[in-house]
């Protein structure tokens, strides 16, 4: 025999027990009201007790539906705040601050597993991808929204910050990911050769094509075709892409016959495509055919809380085991890196081979970084940091600078910042900063 389960919201139970409550009281003290008139009694002392048992049941009624409600979520905050990942970064607190202040106890727990999660997708659907500030989490989720759609993608950044990574992820978590994934750089190939290379050639169009040739869109036929740096692509080229995206159709160099094609599109820049529209150097009606759904990938100077997961990335990559001393780690982070994501792997790779030690200091570091500190050094931080976080940021790198100037000692550095000794030793204590790496740099 089958048993039918109705399952009622809370936002009407909740609400329909305590109005139900309130016409209980109502009626009672008509009732009681009425009666005590009616015996020539005084009203006054039976409606005061009703008031108190009614109050009282209805405390006691609210009291345990919130505790039978929120019991389960004050079980899941505690169990959770005790975890490393939530509990290493927060202070501290005794049981009566928690219970003075549970709203933001779950609000701050909840946050934390949310972005633990965010975090975990990210990394389960895009390995390669390397970065965990917000920044990247929210490119990450726009890439999942647009991926498994047929719109075509214009992902514009500077270079270096993973342009063609992210058109393969784009590619990989689509609806055509068994089909044909086609690349092409417009700014690597000849502006002679580029027309062919995408459209292909038939045999005797021009000197040397002794043989029928297919192009990348023949190639990318039912899949997706990246082009990589359309902004370098010539004006009479474009138009023809043009013609492609409207049309799904193009003709051969050398041919007079309409091939057709079904491909996704998916092109990307570092130049500033809206810019270069009204200065002539880019079609406006195919910048706005490509700019259907846009994905601006952020620098790494704007997301610097990734470089430490980026540089345990490479160094992994190595062919031998190898690990960063705090300080060049450190400059790193202050660095603003105008190559971005690729520089700043060149540099580790580079560091890691002259490394002798097992261990890359900033001796190995390139001299823009190790020695770039100073006024004129680019303190950009991630827009996404708090006040709080940006200044204690740009204090660290201050201070890492006067130690290194003066190899570690705190006397002299404490000369150049203006500040007493001890006030530095608190700095450095409170900034995690290793003194002792940056004297071992001078030795």
């Amino acid at each position: 025999m089958k048993h039918s389960h109705f399952h009622i919201s809370l936002y009407i139970i909740i609400p329909f027990i305590f109005a139900g409550f309130s016409i209980f009281s109502a009626l009672l003290a008509f009732r009681i009201t009425k009666y005590s008139l009616a015996q020539g009694a005084e009203p006054a002392a039976w409606v005061f007790w009703s008031i108190i048992v009614i109050g009282t049941l209805a405390y006691a009624a609210g009291f345990a539906m919130v505790r039978f409600i929120l019991r389960p979520v004050e079980e899941f905050v505690e169990k959770a705040s005790r975890l490393p990942a939530f509990s290493s970064d927060a202070k501290p607190r005794s049981k009566k601050d928690w219970s003075i202040d549970k709203i933001e106890q779950f609000t701050t727990v909840f946050d934390r597993v949310t972005s633990a999660l965010s975090r975990m997708d990210a990394r389960h659907f895009f390995p390669e991808i390397i970065g965990e500030s917000l920044a990247i989490r929210g490119l990450l989720s726009l890439i999942m929204k647009v991926a498994p759609t047929d719109s075509t993608v214009l992902i514009l950044g500077e270079s270096g910050t993973g342009k063609e990574l992210v058109a393969t992820s784009l590619f990989e978590n689509s609806q055509r990911k068994d089909k044909p994934f086609v690349k092409l750089n417009c700014a690597a190939i000849p502006e002679e050769l580029l027309e062919s290379e995408l459209f292909g050639h038939e045999k005797g169009a021009f000197t040397g094509a002794v043989s029928f040739k297919p192009g990348k869109f023949d190639m990318a036929d039912g899949g997706t075709i990246f082009l990589d740096e359309i902004g370098d692509m010539p004006l009479n080229l474009q138009a023809k892409i043009l013609r492609v995206l409207q049309e799904k159709e193009f003709y051969r160099v050398g041919g007079s016959r309409t091939i057709r094609v079904d491909v996704r599109f998916i092109a990307s820049t570092n130049k500033n495509l809206e810019k270069m529209v009204p200065e002539g150097a880019f079609r406006e009606d195919l910048f706005y055919r490509l700019n259907v759904f846009t994905l601006r990938l952020p620098p790494l100077r704007e997301r610097k809380e990734d470089i430490p997961i980026l540089v345990d990335y490479f160094l992994k990559k190595m062919p031998k085991p190898i690990e960063i001393s705090s300080v060049a780690l450190q400059m790193l982070m202050a660095f603003a890196w105008p190559g971005n994501v690729r520089e700043l792997k060149n540099t580790i790779e580079s560091a890691a081979v002259i490394a002798e030690t097992g261990y890359i200091e900033p001796a190995q570091l390139p001299s823009k970084i190790a020695g770039g500190f100073g006024p004129a050094a680019d303190y950009k931080l991630p827009s996404n940091l708090s006040l709080d976080d940006r200044l204690q940021e740009i204090e660290r790198s201050i201070i890492v600078e006067a130690l290194t100037k003066t190899g570690g000692v705190q006397t002299r550095a404490t000369e150049l910042l203006g500040i007493n000794q001890r006030s530095l030793w608190h700095r450095i204590k409170k900034l995690n900063i290793d003194v002792k790496g940056i004297k071992n740099l001078e030795m």
